[in-house]
């Protein structure tokens, strides 16, 4: 029988530094401009950001449309926004009937002129959606690291 907690324990965590300052990395999280060019997993796609609520409560949504044309949408709340150190939102695809929300955590600590960034990302549904979101959250991360 499965616990209570089991999607709890159905998480990653993806830690990179960045040479940047750490207010310069948060930006790239929390200005749509910015999230624009970086926030999908390969630059096979065009992303945009039609909703940025930042505050605790606000919504966001961003579309990712790759060059073959599917679009996939992930839309949420942020429940925390601590500039520049922490962030904390919901995640839910869009365009999968079948999508759980999920939880993002991303934390950002300063290292000698460089930035730290610790996400998590958890409550997934099964190891199979760990996976493919480890996997999408690598790829933004390589296209964030050559953004900044």
């Amino acid at each position: 029988m499965a616990s209570p907690h089991a999607r709890e324990e159905i998480a990653f965590r993806i830690t990179r530094t960045f040479p940047h300052p750490r207010e310069r990395v948060f930006r790239a999280w929390t200005e749509p401009e910015a999230l624009k060019q970086w926030f999908a997993p390969t630059d096979d796609y065009t992303t945009t950001v039609p909703v940025f609520e930042l505050r605790p409560g606000g919504g966001y949504r961003v579309e990712m449309r790759h060059k073959g044309g599917n679009v996939h949408t992930v839309a949420g709340a942020f429940r925390e926004v601590k500039a520049p150190e922490r962030l904390v939102y919901t995640w839910k695809w869009v365009d999968q009937p079948d999508a759980v929300e999920t939880l993002v955590t991303v934390q950002f600590r300063e290292r000698g002129g460089s930035t730290e960034v610790a996400l998590t990302h958890e409550l997934f549904p099964s190891e199979a959606a760990r996976d493919e979101h480890d996997k999408g959250w690598t790829g933004c991360l390589d296209r964030l690291a050559r953004s900044l």
